[in-house]
C-alpha cells in the first residue's frame, strides 16, 4: 500500500509539499517530523 504523505504549515496548517511512500517508510518520515516538530498529513494515495 501506498500513502500520500503532507508536511503541514506550522502557521495555517496549509500543505507545504507532498510526497508518495510504500508503507515501509512511512514509520521512519513520521519519525523524523515528531523529532523536528514537524506537523503531517497522512493518507492512502490513489491508487
Amino acid at each position: 500500500m501506498r500513502f500520500e504523505i503532507m508536511r503541514l504549515d506550522d502557521a495555517n496548517g496549509t500543505a507545504v509539499d507532498s510526497t508518495v511512500v510504500d508503507a515501509a517508510s512511512v514509520k521512519t518520515i513520521v519519525q523524523q517530523a515528531a523529532a523536528t516538530g514537524q506537523r503531517l498529513y497522512i493518507r492512502p494515495a490513489e491508487q
